[in-house]
């Protein structure tokens, strides 16, 4: 039993904005930016951008080209070839079963304005469970259930912008400062917060992994990606710009845990603040709705593509004949990252490592080599002035390789736990599956990639 097209382009775009989660990105990921850059983070907030359209280019074609669940193991593996591909799939394996847990443990911080003293981990499973159950109703109501949870999501952003730009204090083009003395923010410490920009905007490629689900997917899916990525670019970006025009005090700005939690007190009142409080902690919960959604869906995908054995294939490719969705599946993802909420959360980091980095790098060699072998042409949807956008991604990715490195508290760890898992994945394809006769990835209506 296969997957029911019942998603339109508003659908889809629903569910990737929902688990892009800008508001999320917003007061987790930004603060950590104002910290290193001060409002230096709002030009490397402009560089992500142009990072983030570049990458986003790539996926719309690729999207284009293999619209299924797989997705990104499936656009590597059919042009870089099988073991690329299997490569790239345990990585994002890793990355896709620890992210709802990752997202689940900064819950109670989120709420502890309004509900102090929440337990850490029984909120995080609580959260997932939640989101694991709403996971296996039938993906329309899920699109219609998260874009209800986005609307709570931008009010919270719309909120922060008019506060900001209401009664500004300051001029958002100010020659950037950073840190308590406000300093000038150097080169140095804005090219650190534009490797974090670049993750706060990631996840408007998660639309292909409701290709399959969506109608003329081939040719409509590339502009959910490229409307995902403007829309989560300004949807972060206009908040930070606003914060750092309209706060009271920059240093307290640069320097709070919460600054726009603080921001959005010290601006509008207790209220304001806990409302607001709230609405993040449901844009938590929408983006592990349609996290969840997603990675099940991913998850299915390599049970067809047969990767846990004869016994355990079938069960992970069952569709409810109901609700049309991969509950088993489902209900693994939901349980895996239960169980991953009882690991601390710097390992959980550790563990997700540079996957995402190496997840980009690997689609822009796809795109590029997919032009040359012709494996793409088939696509619908054409990047344009080819091959800047994957060289603009390539290029971005080393300098975030490079501060990653030099990161020894995490980013260094997270770079050497990713090889490890490229190396234990070509081991395990070259020992296991290509013994037994080689490995072929579901592409829909094209031809099966070649075993090698």
């Amino acid at each position: 039993m296969s997957f029911q097209r019942s998603l339109g382009t508003v659908g889809v775009l629903l569910l990737t904005l929902s688990a892009t989660t800008p508001a999320s990105s917003v007061f987790v990921i930004v603060p950590e930016m104002l910290q290193v850059a001060g409002s230096g983070a709002l030009i490397a907030m402009l560089l992500a951008a142009v990072v983030c359209v570049a990458t986003a280019f790539v996926y719309a074609e690729l999207s284009s080209a293999f619209p299924v669940a797989g997705g990104e193991y499936v656009m590597v593996g059919r042009t870089l070839g099988p073991l690329a591909g299997f490569v790239m799939l345990a990585i994002n394996l890793v990355n896709n079963l620890l992210f709802p847990a990752v997202i689940g443990l900064g819950l109670s911080d989120v709420l502890s304005g309004v509900l102090p003293g929440l337990p850490v981990i029984p909120t995080a499973i609580t959260m997932v469970a939640l989101s694991t159950l709403a996971g296996i109703l039938h993906i329309r109501l899920n699109a219609w259930l998260t874009g209800l949870f986005l609307l709570a999501e931008l009010a919270a952003l719309a909120a922060i912008i008019l506060l900001g730009f209401a009664e500004p204090m300051r001029g958002v083009f100010d020659a950037p400062v950073m840190g308590a003395d406000l300093m000038p923010a150097t080169p140095t410490s804005i090219g650190l917060a534009t490797t974090a920009a670049i993750f706060a905007l990631n996840g408007y490629g998660l639309a292909v992994y409701f290709g399959e689900e969506m109608h003329e997917a081939a040719d409509r899916i590339a502009r959910v990606v490229l409307l995902a990525a403007g829309l989560t670019i300004a949807l972060e970006l206009a908040p930070l710009a606003a914060a750092i025009a309209g706060a009271p005090d920059l240093p307290t700005l640069f320097t709070h845990a919460d600054p726009f939690g603080w921001f959005a007190r010290a601006r509008g009142g207790d209220l304001v603040a806990d409302l607001l409080a709230i609405a993040i902690a449901l844009a938590i919960l929408n983006a592990a709705i349609a996290g969840i959604l997603a990675y099940a869906r991913f998850f299915y995908s390599t049970g067809r593509d047969a990767i846990w054995g004869k016994l355990l294939d079938p069960w992970v490719t069952r569709i409810h004949p109901r609700l049309g969705s991969p509950w088993i599946a489902t209900v693994a993802v939901g349980a895996v990252s239960c169980a991953a909420c009882f690991l601390p959360l710097r390992f959980l980091l550790v563990l997700s490592g540079a996957g995402i980095a190496v997840t980009y790098l690997g689609i822009a060699l796809a795109a590029i080599v997919g032009r040359r072998t012709g494996s793409t042409s088939h696509a619908a949807y054409r990047m344009p002035w080819f091959p800047i956008a994957p060289l603009v991604t390539v290029i971005a990715l080393v300098g975030v390789f490079l501060a990653s490195w030099l990161d020894t508290e995490t980013g260094r760890p997270g770079l050497i736990a990713t090889l490890i898992q490229m190396l234990a994945a070509a081991l395990y394809y070259a020992l296991v599956l290509r013994r037994r006769g080689g490995w072929t990835v579901y592409v829909g209506d094209q031809p099966p990639a070649a075993a090698a």
